[in-house]
């Protein structure tokens, strides 16, 4: 199992970043997806899920700004984060869990919020 996150960078606060992870070495269309990040000094929070049948769950503090894809076909699955806070710099991490409940982390990419 490989996740390859990408597209981590600064970027002012309002301002709008894609995230994408990679995968392979997997079911991908049948397994759950998800975005979780880690602040310094925080602990890891959820995000956002994208589940094998479509469905979404964002984080409260998300919802409306963030927007979780997946594509079946490239085994991709993005995070489109918009009007992006200070408080959303953080690692952020690529999730794979798998049928048989396996869960596996990609390496993170930064994401800095900042003016």
């Amino acid at each position: 199992v490989q996740l390859v996150e990408s597209g981590g960078d600064w970027v002012q606060p309002g301002g709008s970043l894609r995230l994408s992870c990679a995968a392979s070495g997997f079911a991908f269309s049948i397994s759950n997806m998800g975005w979780a990040r880690k602040a310094p000094g925080k602990g890891l929070e959820w995000v956002s899920a994208i589940y094998a049948d479509g469905d979404t769950w964002y984080a409260d503090s998300v919802q409306g700004r963030f927007t979780i894809s997946r594509d079946n076909a490239k085994n991709t699955v993005d995070l489109q984060m918009n009007d992006l806070k200070t408080e959303d710099a953080a690692v952020y991490y690529c999730n794979a869990h798998l049928v048989d409940e396996l869960n596996f982390w990609g390496q993170g990419t930064q994401v800095t919020v900042s003016s």
